[in-house]
């Protein structure tokens, strides 16, 4: 039996072998195609949910700016997010920290930086390429939505009425940590998941709590990075796949994706729930609405980004580590020859 290092030397010359794989007596077979390129149906799936997040953002839009509860909805979460909460100062004192100058850029750009350097040094030429592409669409996104979306003015709002959708910083914020997931070894997708949702969601909730945007223009800014992302995870390759050899399946992406979908999901409808307890009240403005308001914004904002941030968890494992017995265990052993 062949020991560990003389496998994964047959695990990388298989891996880069272009075309075919040669046996001993000289015959040749053909090359698994999960070593070079993920299951069709993965691609797919990756690109149907990216263009599902992109039409929901699109209805998020729609439901917030061109409908008179809408605008109520989010002026009111706008002007009064900083009383609500003035029942928890520490969060309070915690969300302030992301409102001060250039904070939430710095710790953006450390966050691409470390993407970049672990791109480069795991030599994923193909990730990179898609990564690139993937910050270049998205930042061109934000501008030009932010630039020509409309805001009609169908009610008189306390907040400003130029148009603030998508946010740009929530763009910004989590644009990075997909990027940074999608670049990390399998056993860092996980703990990048978890921390960037937490950074992710002190973002958010800041600039609402700072008065620079709605709720909808950060579940916006949640939507459309992820959607690009899953697009991008559709045109995956190559070196844009873990190793064959290193391929597995991992307890923590299963146990960590399945939880953040399942609870964004529970949240998204519990918060569309709350919304629809407190509509009668917004159409004549009521204070008592309030509460529930800013309770439904926060969940929304919080299970939204858990939802993405899980399907994105999901597709980039079942798009970088597709199973085979290739791919799980490594070429196998040749059997002992007899003397």
């Amino acid at each position: 039996m062949t020991n560990k290092r003389e496998q994964g030397e047959a695990q990388q010359a298989w891996y880069r072998d272009p075309n075919e794989q040669t046996k001993e007596d000289g015959s040749h077979v053909d090359r698994d195609p999960l070593t070079s390129r993920p299951r069709i149906s993965a691609l797919v799936l990756c690109l149907v949910a990216g263009l599902a997040c992109l039409g929901l953002a699109a209805l998020v839009w729609w439901a917030a700016v061109w409908t008179v509860p809408g605008q109520t909805y989010d002026d009111m979460a706008l002007t009064n997010f900083r009383g609500f909460l003035d029942q928890s100062p520490l969060v309070k004192a915690y969300l302030g920290l992301f409102t001060a100058p250039y904070v939430t850029v710095v710790i953006c750009v450390v966050l691409g930086l470390a993407a970049l350097a672990v791109v480069l040094a795991r030599r994923r030429w193909w990730l990179l390429g898609q990564v690139a592409i993937y910050a270049l669409v998205v930042y061109g996104a934000a501008r030009v939505l932010k630039r020509f979306l409309p805001r009609p003015v169908l009610i008189h709002a306390q907040a400003s009425a130029a148009n603030s959708a998508p946010s740009g910083h929530t763009i910004l914020a989590l644009a990075v940590v997909l990027v940074l997931l999608c670049v990390v070894p399998r056993v860092w997708r996980a703990p990048v998941a978890l921390i960037g949702f937490a950074f992710d969601l002190s973002v958010g909730c800041s600039l609402v709590q700072g008065g620079w945007h709605r709720p909808s223009d950060v579940v916006m800014g949640i939507l459309i990075p992820a959607g690009l992302c899953l697009i991008a995870l559709s045109a995956t390759r190559g070196t844009g796949m873990d190793i064959p050899g290193t391929r597995m399946s991992s307890a923590s992406i299963q146990i960590v994706s399945t939880l953040m979908l399942v609870a964004g999901f529970l949240g998204i409808l519990y918060a569309c729930y709350v919304i629809w307890q407190v509509s009668p009240g917004l159409e004549i403005g009521a204070r008592w609405t309030a509460y529930g308001v800013h309770c439904s914004a926060v969940i929304m904002m919080a299970s939204a980004l858990a939802l993405t941030l899980g399907l994105v968890l999901a597709m980039r494992q079942i798009t970088a580590s597709p199973l085979t017995r290739m791919g799980l265990v490594g070429r196998p052993p040749a059997p002992p020859q007899n003397d």
